[in-house]
């Protein structure tokens, strides 16, 4: 494609760079990229490919804004809550660059809709929160042959990497397997420091525009890892495995599969249904002399957000081991919650299976404590 003097004029920065120049800026402009996820690393990524030039960004969101999503959000604010983050990010996306395509699609990564999104796509950007979503795109991009710009968060902890590269390794090389549901929380649950998708955020744009432009020495086997805490990076080797399942020598994996049953974060069965309680339920029942129990299954540090009183603190990852202290309750109902809803049903699981009567707190502790300020509080990335 051939540069008006208006194009010349905004990218000059970007001209006067040797590296780039005339042909990296118009292959930035040809350049087609789907972002998945316009949260905490979508919000920088997104600002700085549409600054950049890149042509066409594609927004993969069904979420709407919430007031928790404030502090690391960057592409929104106080007076879009409630609104579709998609929608508004593809407005602020088009004000800041009028040359950049952006088109909004409005629905959850699915196995059912993946392979087609992502054929009219040249790189796809995961900014992702949940293991199910992260292991759909991996695999996604390696049967339709795109790169995989990925990164990761938590807490004061962050990734990233080139996954799907064909001289590189794809995500399942790296974590072949999923965690349980209960052993890693998302960042609603877990917290997460504001500025760390911002950091994390930067090196997916930068390494997104070093591949559309192809310049540089882009992160192909090379997972950056980042301590916020300490402010240190750590460069580590990711080799491409030979018997990776999906992109080894024998492959067994040859379509996508149900990414929600895969890590095991899939629906019981009918008889199975874990059954939930809101937090207006719950207060109902307490003013009403309910004689059940409450059980509090979060990690220490989650705790300083504020507790239910008379609870039992009781952190997940004991829960198996110390069932015997829950003896005296067995004829009780126990009310499990966690920060944000996900363990919780986790734990409702371990508890009937071992003869308990249990139920968990809708949105955890977390609408627990909304409920309180007048606000509600969502399970966003």
């Amino acid at each position: 494609m051939t540069m008006t003097n208006a194009q010349f004029h905004r990218y000059g920065r970007h001209l006067v760079l040797p590296e780039v120049g005339v042909h990296g800026q118009e292959k930035l402009l040809a350049g087609k990229v789907l972002l998945i996820g316009c949260g905490g690393l979508g919000s920088p990524v997104s600002l700085y490919l549409a600054a950049a030039g890149v042509g066409t960004i594609g927004l993969v969101d069904f979420d709407t804004i919430d007031v928790s999503n404030l502090q690391r959000q960057i592409l929104f604010d106080t007076n879009q809550v409630g609104q579709l983050k998609a929608e508004v990010a593809a407005e602020r996306l088009r004000a800041l660059n009028p040359d950049v395509d952006v088109r909004v699609h409005l629905e959850a990564l699915s196995s059912e809709n993946a392979m087609e999104l992502f054929s009219d796509y040249d790189y796809i950007i995961d900014g992702t929160d949940n293991f199910p979503t992260r292991y759909l795109v991996n695999d996604a991009c390696v049967l339709t042959g795109k790169i995989n710009v990925y990164g990761s968060i938590f807490r004061f902890d962050g990734q990233a990497t080139v996954f799907g590269h064909p001289d590189g390794p794809c995500y399942r090389c790296l974590f072949p397997e999923p965690p349980k549901p209960h052993e890693v929380p998302n960042c609603s649950e877990g917290g997460v420091l504001g500025v760390l998708p911002g950091l994390v955020g930067l090196v997916q744009a930068n390494e997104a525009i070093k591949l559309i432009a192809e310049i540089g020495d882009p992160l192909i086997g090379r997972l950056q890892v980042l301590d916020a805490l300490s402010m240190r990076w750590r460069e580590m080797k990711v080799e491409k495995d030979p018997n990776c399942p999906l992109c080894g020598e024998h492959r067994t994996i040859h379509e996508l599969v149900d990414y929600q049953e895969f890590c095991g974060f899939s629906m019981l069965d009918e008889e199975e249904t874990v059954q939930e309680i809101t937090p207006h339920e719950l207060r109902a029942r307490l003013s009403n002399g309910w004689n059940g129990v409450l059980l509090d299954i979060r990690e220490p540090e989650e705790r300083v957000t504020g507790e239910i009183e008379g609870a039992v603190v009781m952190p997940v990852n004991e829960l198996v081991e110390r069932l015997i202290e829950l003896d005296p309750y067995r004829d009780r109902e126990i009310v499990v919650y966690c920060q944000g809803g996900v363990r919780s049903v986790s734990g409702v699981k371990i508890l009937q299976g071992r003869g308990f009567q249990a139920v968990s707190l809708k949105n955890g502790f977390r609408d627990w404590l909304a409920e309180d300020t007048g606000s509600h509080t969502a399970l966003s990335a």
